[in-house]
């Protein structure tokens, strides 16, 4: 819509993954590093890990597009809500396989069967698994079996998991320890700062045709900031939705006001209060923590269990005692009334003669 007013030969701020339009920070060099050590290395496990939007994904497909297919057979797996069955059917089909009407047995021998073919030819095998923090703890073991197959000199498969910081938290389980110790490099791929949020969006406006990269003026950058923090995912939505305001007001350059303007019709609060709604979230988000704590949960409930009968068990004594207080109570009150040689009952008809009289 606003191409032509801009000089724009395709849209600068496009939400698919396109890694013509991936800006390589620092943080999301030294993270492609690390993924082109695990390639090339064939040794242990890499975790990738950042914040939604970061432009993991985008960095998974710049990885596949350098790879060579001569040489390397990857697999990729970014359905990640699988049970373990699932999961090993869908590493199969990235192999080339048909593994639908296979049991888990049938499947663990299928998917053996085509790593050691692949290895025999000199292909270097390599999983990808993208959105790794929706793994359960049982897909990420079978992975672990898969790593631990080997020759006498070199793992035949090995992976790089890509996620959410969740993933992290996953790894460090105790039931995940095999796992974690396999575990050869983590990255976290940090957000941009204010200073490479205008060198990313010079560089979108560029790859998208622009002859004058400074569209945006230098007191839009702030502004920018303060809402969308150094998310590239937050940036592309707020620089498309001020590009788009900018040019139904006819304006050459994108103002600070047009960018307040797109940032109220987005009704976004600030990237602060934004990231603090989202860890109040995941603190009041139930913990799943695993077989060994909820064994440990079970222990502290028959625990209280137990306290609660052995109250009960201490309740008889109990009623024991007060009924003997009470007798002793009532033996106290008879011995005061003999003293006064005064009978309860006699007391009681006397005081009322005298209120009939009075009356």
């Amino acid at each position: 819509m606003y191409l032509k007013h801009f000089g724009l030969t395709a849209q600068p701020f496009q939400l698919t993954p396109d890694i013509g339009f991936l800006f390589m920070s620092e943080a999301h060099r030294r993270a492609k590093a690390y993924m082109d050590y695990s390639v090339w290395t064939r040794e242990g496990f890499v975790v990738i890990t950042g914040e939604i939007g970061c432009g993991k994904t985008t960095l998974i497909q710049k990885l596949l597009s350098e790879l060579d297919d001569n040489v390397v057979v990857p697999a990729r797996i970014f359905q990640t809500q699988l049970d373990e069955v699932e999961f090993l059917q869908s590493v199969l089909v990235e192999f080339g396989c048909n593994p639908f009407s296979a049991q888990k047995v049938e499947l663990l021998d299928m998917l053996n069967t085509a790593l050691i073919h692949y290895f025999v030819q000199g292909k270097q095998i390599i999983l990808i698994v993208d959105d790794a923090h929706n793994l359960s703890p049982k897909v990420l073991e079978e992975i672990r079996m898969l790593a631990g197959l080997e020759t006498h000199k070199e793992k035949i498969l090995h992976a790089i998991l890509v996620g959410q910081p969740q993933l992290n938290e996953l790894l460090d389980r105790p039931d995940l320890e095999q796992l974690s110790q396999r575990v050869k490099l983590r990255y976290h791929i940090r957000a941009l700062s204010e200073q490479e949020l205008g060198q990313y969006i010079d560089y979108r406006l560029s790859a998208a045709g622009a002859q004058d990269r400074k569209l945006f003026l230098p007191e839009t950058l702030p502004v920018i900031y303060k809402y969308a923090g150094g998310t590239p995912r937050l940036i592309n939505i707020l620089c498309d939705a001020a590009l788009t305001y900018a040019y139904a007001d006819n304006l050459p350059k994108v103002t600070a006001n047009a960018v307040e303007a797109a940032i109220s019709e987005l009704q976004w609060p600030s990237y602060s209060e934004r990231i603090d709604k989202r860890r109040h979230k995941i603190a009041q988000r139930p913990v799943d923590s695993g077989p060994h704590d909820a064994l440990s949960e079970q222990s502290r409930s028959l625990a209280k269990i137990a306290e609660l009968v052995g109250n009960l068990e201490n309740l008889p004594p109990m009623l024991a005692s007060i009924s003997t207080s009470l007798a002793a109570i009532e033996t106290h009150l008879r011995n005061l009334f003999e003293r006064k040689d005064v009978d309860p009952q006699t007391e009681s008809s006397q005081q009322k003669e005298r209120r009939q009289k009075a009356g």
